[in-house]
Formats: C-alpha cells, sequence, structure tokens
C-alpha cells in the first residue's frame, strides 16, 4: 500500500477544507449617521459566496419630509457577492456627484477582511474653483439679465 498518495491526498483534501472555512469578514451597519460608532465596531462575518463588503454612502435630509432639515451623511455596509457589489456601484454612479445642495448616493466595493473601515468614495469632488468659477458665471449671468 502506498501511504504517500494517501497522504498527499488527505493534506490536499486539508487544504481545500481550510479555505472554504477560512471567513471573510466586513464591517456592518445600516443608515448610521456617518462613519461611527456601530459602523467602526460591528464585524459579520459573511456568507459563502459573499467575497466583497459593500459600501454606501448617501448624502441628504431626513428619510421623511421635513421643511428645512439638515442635510446629513448615511452610511450602509454589509456583506455582498463581488458581481452585486459592482452592479450596486453602477447604479449608484450616475447619483455619485457629492453636490452639497442635492441628494446623492455612492457605493464602493472592496475584496479582503475588514477592507471597508473607511468609508472612500472615487466619485469627482467639487473643488473650491469650480465652485468659484461656477458663482462667477452665475454672476455675469444675472448682472446681464438684470441689465437688459
Amino acid at each position: 500500500m502506498d501511504y504517500s498518495k494517501i497522504v498527499a491526498l488527505v493534506v490536499l483534501l486539508l487544504i481545500g477544507l481550510a479555505s472554504e472555512c477560512s471567513a471573510h469578514e466586513c464591517y456592518v451597519c445600516s443608515n448610521q449617521t456617518g462613519n461611527t460608532e456601530k459602523c467602526l465596531n460591528t464585524v459579520k462575518i459573511c456568507q459563502q459566496g459573499e467575497d466583497a463588503c459593500l459600501t454606501e454612502i448617501r448624502w441628504g435630509s431626513t428619510p421623511y419630509f421635513s421643511l428645512g432639515a439638515q442635510k446629513q451623511f448615511y452610511v450602509s455596509k454589509r456583506c455582498a457577492k463581488k458581481e452585486i457589489c459592482q452592479r450596486i456601484r453602477t447604479k449608484h454612479m450616475p447619483y455619485c456627484t457629492h453636490i452639497w445642495y442635492e441628494d446623492w448616493t455612492c457605493s464602493a466595493c472592496c475584496l479582503g477582511d475588514r477592507c471597508n473601515y473607511y468609508v472612500i468614495s472615487a466619485a469627482p469632488t467639487v473643488t473650491l474653483s469650480t465652485l468659484a468659477g461656477t458663482m462667477v458665471a452665475l454672476g455675469v449671468l444675472l448682472r446681464s439679465i438684470i441689465s437688459s
């Protein structure tokens, strides 16, 4: 009996089981006002097949209408399949504007244990020079309307 083949088979089997059992972890929270407390302290072991961590960031007022309500960040984090994560990211891309006076939503996907600790968005941000240029252009436009 050739024990070397049996030992090699057992080792391969154990390596395969160990890789299947290795748990992927993500930070999880739902609609928290900012990336604080629960979003930084709650970790979940993801289900089999959930190989990515999904983070969604929403900027807006409270879910119910309130006159003069302040806008704020809402953060949600969870485990997801990589394909679903990319689909959600693509869906939110047109609404990921980072314009302070509009409601917007962005999402990000990452791979690796607890990779979604920080909230990082790759959406373009409005710089101060862009904002100043827009204000000047609006001023010139209003001036030309008023003077005519």
